[in-house]
């Protein structure tokens, strides 16, 4: 029988049990003409990537994507879209996280920063092979959605 963790509640000095929950993520497809911006990791796991990271504790997923996109490429975002959620327990290897994923636009000059080691403009044949988490899916997702131009918004766009 495995023990279940507990921890003390503060207010009540009761004993609740604490729930191992995925950890939620942002990445954000930054489109730049008819480019996307991916960054190379300077940290594990290697390889190419959308730009994005974790939520921040009492942060919005739209709000953490604009900082992530700022943080890693030094642009500011617009015109935010949802393209969707990915939550397969395996997406990162070094634990399980959920990631909301939308596509943005950018203009100015993509610079690298944070943990991002290089920045580069890709097309859908251009795509570096060695792509990190299921950032390959994700891709292959965003291009069909562009390619049939269908919007996954439901209601008022997200800025």
């Amino acid at each position: 029988m495995s023990k279940k963790l507990r921890a003390v509640c503060s207010a009540c000095k009761q004993a609740i049990p604490l729930h191992k929950n995925p950890i939620p993520t942002v990445d954000i497809i930054i489109e730049m003409e008819d480019n996307v911006i991916l960054i190379e990791r300077k940290n594990f796991p290697y390889g190419w990537a959308i730009p994005g990271g974790f939520v921040d504790y009492g942060e919005t997923v739209e709000n953490a994507a604009i900082r992530e996109a700022k943080e890693e490429t030094s642009l500011d975002v617009h015109s935010l879209s949802l393209l969707g959620v990915y939550s397969d327990p395996n997406r990162d290897p070094r634990h399980h996280t959920v990631s909301t994923v939308f596509v943005a636009r950018a203009k100015g000059t993509p610079k690298a920063a944070d943990d991002a080691k290089k920045i580069a403009l890709f097309q859908k044949k251009t795509l570096p092979s060695n792509l990190a988490f299921d950032h390959e899916i994700i891709l292959h997702d965003y291009f069909r959605w562009k390619k049939t131009q269908k919007d996954h918004r439901r209601g008022r766009p997200l800025s």
